[in-house]
């Protein structure tokens, strides 16, 4: 990387790891955030562990704070609603996020400056791009909220890679509450089958489990996530087998119970993907990068043919709702995209403003539409694409295609390096890809999958960072006798 210095040279207290400033840091264009000196030539990288924990509870709470419902109030559901406010202990909890991950961003500020040169240009993009469009937003009120969680989601997650990272951080995070969300989920529909079993008579929800989650498509998304890590973790040797089985196990009982056909599909589709990735024969593996372009290429097929945008492209839903055994309509979506797809027709190129339309079944508001021709308010377009081009117009479309373009390219850029860490990214992505074809959840606030995606991302780009800034400096040396360096299955130093 062009501008990479030598490493400043600070002193270390006795005994302790010291730090190098952030600003001297990337003044020097180093960055790295963990340089100590030692005695003769060179510095020093050393471990630093410090605030492990705080972290991961950071993002531990950020992940509750989306999944469940505020208070457990599950009657404010019924209208499957977007939340549009919150309470006062609410809007302390993401202020308290934002103020935290905000104090790790500015006490790493160097590190934190050359991460953003190698985050994947288009997730900044997205974020400027939601910022302006609280300008022109039909309700600037609800934009600006969106965008209270956009930093706080940005902050902890940059957070989290900032400080004590290694490169299996991102499972190790993310795997443990997961699986706490989907236990806790078994345990409250046996102890409150009333809260958490839809009570709906329409057939696609009777009788379903959303567990601690607002919908029974939410949880078959968290029973997803779950299994992808569980399975790579037992793929990748970081984890034993029975307890991967178990782990494994909770999330297929949970996705199961959650009757989402979107994510049983996806689910199964994305195992068959990761293992393949990390399975396949010697031989295959060289294929292994143009069998995902093409993979990429054909979703992006997909959505233009739901967003009705090239002509003829109809024709690639039919093997989709073979597969799933639903018609053309995706149990009514497309009667929901076409309203939407009008709005988008308003305003072609910026859109209505990030998280503005779905306000709720309110008269005179544009989404009040789906209630008059529909007769329900359905809380979503049900497709992540449509609602990116509905909030953020074409620009904004072409910033998300751009984001999933580079995410996959950066993914096949670390295959090269750490192959086992790649194919979960990848993996991730797939199963996100395929699910928003049927639920919106791309940079949607209001989803775990920001949360996962966007920390994907993050972590992505750390690693890269790390494997230059590696090759420039070489390797960690150790000032203290008998201090090995710990590495994570795969070759990652901790």
């Amino acid at each position: 990387m062009a501008g990479i210095g030598n490493p400043t040279h600070l002193p270390a207290a006795a005994g302790v790891p010291s730090v190098c400033d952030a600003h001297d840091s990337a003044r020097n264009g180093l960055g790295r955030g963990r340089v100590a000196p030692m005695h003769g030539d060179g510095a020093l990288w050393v471990r630093d562990d410090r605030f492990t924990y705080l972290l991961a509870a950071m993002v531990w709470a950020l992940v509750v704070l989306i999944t469940v419902p505020e208070g457990f109030d599950y009657s404010a559901l019924s209208t499957d609603d977007m939340p549009t406010s919150g309470s006062a202990v609410s809007r302390l909890q993401w202020l308290g996020l934002i103020g935290l991950g905000a104090a790790f961003a500015l006490w790493r500020g160097g590190l934190a400056w050359l991460l953003v040169r190698w985050l994947n240009p288009f997730l900044v993009a997205f974020v400027v791009l939601a910022v302006a469009s609280i300008v022109w937003s039909i309700e600037p009120g609800i934009t600006l909220r969106r965008m209270i969680r956009v930093a706080a989601i940005a902050l902890c997650l940059g957070a989290m890679v900032l400080v004590a990272w290694h490169p299996r951080r991102f499972q190790q995070v993310l795997r443990p509450i997961v699986t706490a969300l989907l236990v806790g989920s078994l345990l409250f529909g046996l102890a409150l089958p009333h809260l958490a079993i839809h009570s709906e008579t329409a057939s696609e929800l009777a009788g379903a489990w959303r567990g601690l989650t607002n919908h029974k498509n939410s949880l078959g998304t968290l029973a997803c996530l779950g299994l992808i890590f569980w399975l790579h973790g037992a793929l990748a040797r970081e984890i034993r087998l029975l307890p991967a089985l178990g782990g494994a196990a909770i999330a297929v009982t949970c996705l199961l119970l959650s009757r989402s056909s979107t994510a049983l599909v996806t689910g199964a589709f994305t195992c068959i993907f990761l293992l393949m990735l990390m399975r396949s024969p010697k031989g295959l593996r060289r294929w292994m990068p143009w069998l995902t372009a093409l993979f990429a290429a054909v979703l992006l097929a997909y959505s233009l043919a739901v967003l009705r945008l090239v002509p003829g492209l109809e024709v690639l839903l039919s093997p989709v709702t073979a597969i799933t055994g639903k018609d053309l309509t995706f149990t009514g979506r497309t009667e929901i995209w076409a309203i939407v797809i009008e709005q988008i027709r308003m305003h072609p190129w910026l859109g209505g403003g990030y998280g503005a339309y779905w306000i709720g079944p309110v008269q005179g508001s544009p989404a009040y539409e789906m209630v008059r021709l529909l007769y329900f308010y359905p809380g979503s377009a049900h497709n992540g694409y449509v609602d990116i081009a509905n909030d953020l117009g074409g620009i904004g479309l072409v910033v998300l295609l751009g984001y999933l373009g580079v995410h996959v390219a950066q993914c096949l850029q670390l295959m090269k390096i750490d192959r086992a860490q790649a194919a979960l990214y990848l993996a991730i992505f797939f199963q996100q890809a395929l699910n928003n074809l049927s639920e919106s959840h791309w940079l949607n606030v209001t989803t775990l999958s920001m949360v996962v995606m966007t920390a994907a991302s993050l972590s992505l780009s750390r690693a890269l960072m790390e494997h230059r800034l590696m090759g420039v400096f070489g390797g960690p040396r150790w000032p203290v006798a008998g201090d090995a360096p710990r590495y994570e299955h795969g070759g990652g130093l901790r």
